[in-house]
């Protein structure tokens, strides 16, 4: 708890710092925002729309990854450090608000994709100028700070404004190359001594946090795909195997590869300490949250088709993406479970692999058959992947020694 002196400027973490109650009010604006990137792609399920939405998650995620690294090094709840996030909090609830429209820009209002554009620039803004300010005798950290500014910041933000005058796939295409550019931008100074990671508790809690509140997203999904319609025992079924799905995904992550890579991050010092905490939680992230989300585009759709019964019957099977987009994302999920897990100690874990790899080859078969079978299939593989899974792992635990 900080004391009132510590609550009036910038505080420094220690290493058994945890997550604070300001960035889990922080936390709550990206819930809506991750809500309106599901909306997104689901007016308009095309393969374009879904490359877009991609996009636009991938900028949403590199405004929640800069404050998770800031918080971890500085008090969230300290009165400098916490008037900055309910700025960006602000700033944030803009960019949700924009997100529906910022591919279909209708006129009589606002530029939507410029205020998208503009919004981003000033997080990426106010997170340098906090981190600044948070280490003023940090002499390497300002120089990495001055690298990110340079190589990761102003030559995306110049692609995203350029990007903002176009619209349809010149658009996508543009911000796709912004996305690109940062995050080898990030790649490129990430790795050096400037960052800091004071806590690895903190910084897997944070991220771990992030996990819940996309899997929520699912959860909401679900009820929004049924709202409005009559309910019914199909409705019921299928809701009930959706949030098996979702069950068995939190299972994973938080049985199988949160723990692991926290352990790791702990044991590691130094400049590997900031370069796993990149690869694993900065970028490997971002594909398990982009699994979610996809999987909850697909189920809202499973939901919604099931309960228009007066325009569909039990054996109407998805069409187009979305066929796709259901199982593609627990295929993307499992992938990136994998990824971590290789990273984290070198560990192949065969059935996450082979379950990601069949997850996002399914989408021929689920065109094919009853959306609702389609469902109870895509829970059931989930149900068989974390049991292989779980007992890979406790064939691979190193045993314990014997004490005489």
């Amino acid at each position: 708890m900080a004391t009132r002196g510590e609550r009036s400027r910038i505080v420094p973490t220690e290493g058994d710092h945890r997550v604070t109650p300001a960035e889990l009010f922080f936390d709550l604006v990206f819930v809506y925002a991750i809500t309106q990137v599901t909306a997104l792609m689901a007016a308009d399920p095309t393969a374009l729309r879904l490359l877009g939405g991609g996009v636009v998650l991938a900028l949403l995620w590199w405004c929640w990854c800069c404050f998770a690294w800031l918080g971890n090094v500085v008090r969230a709840d300290s009165g400098a450090v916490f008037g900055v996030l309910v700025a960006v909090m602000a700033v944030v609830m803009v960019v949700s608000l924009t997100v529906p429209d910022v591919y279909e820009d209708a006129p009589g209002g606002l530029p939507v994709p410029l205020v998208f554009v503009l919004c981003y620039g000033a997080v990426r803004v106010l997170h340098l100028v906090t981190y600044w300010m948070s280490a003023p005798d940090d002499l390497a950290l300002r120089t990495t700070l001055r690298r990110t500014a340079l190589l990761s910041v102003a030559p995306p933000f110049a692609l995203l404004l350029a990007g903002s005058a176009f619209s349809g796939l010149t658009q996508i295409l543009l911000w796709f190359g912004a996305v690109a550019v940062d995050y080898f931008g990030i790649y490129l100074v990430g790795g050096g001594s400037g960052w800091r990671v004071a806590s690895p508790g903190h910084f897997s809690e944070r991220h771990g946090l992030i996990v819940i509140i996309a899997l929520g997203e699912s959860i909401v999904a679900i009820g929004v795909g049924v709202s409005g319609f009559v309910l019914t025992w199909p409705v019921l079924g299928a809701a009930a195997v959706g949030l098996l799905v979702v069950a068995g995904l939190w299972r994973v992550y938080f049985g199988q590869v949160s723990a692991a890579a926290e352990h790791r991050l702990a044991g590691l010092g130094g400049d590997d300490r900031i370069r796993f905490a990149r690869d694993v939680y900065t970028f490997l992230h971002l594909p398990l949250v982009g699994g979610i989300v996809l999987t909850a585009l697909g189920m809202k759709k499973v939901l919604k088709q099931i309960a228009d019964t007066a325009h569909y019957d039990l054996s109407e099977p998805l069409h187009g993406v979305v066929a796709w987009a259901l199982p593609g994302g627990v295929g993307v999920f499992l992938a990136a479970a994998a990824a971590i897990l290789l990273r984290t100690a070198g560990q192949r874990s065969v059935p996450l692999i082979a379950g990601g790899a069949l997850c996002l080859c399914a989408g021929v078969v689920v065109a094919a058959i009853p959306a609702l079978v389609a469902l109870v299939v895509l829970a059931g593989v989930v149900a068989g992947v974390l049991v292989l899974e779980e007992r890979r792992a406790a064939d691979t635990k190193p045993a314990q020694p014997q004490v005489s």
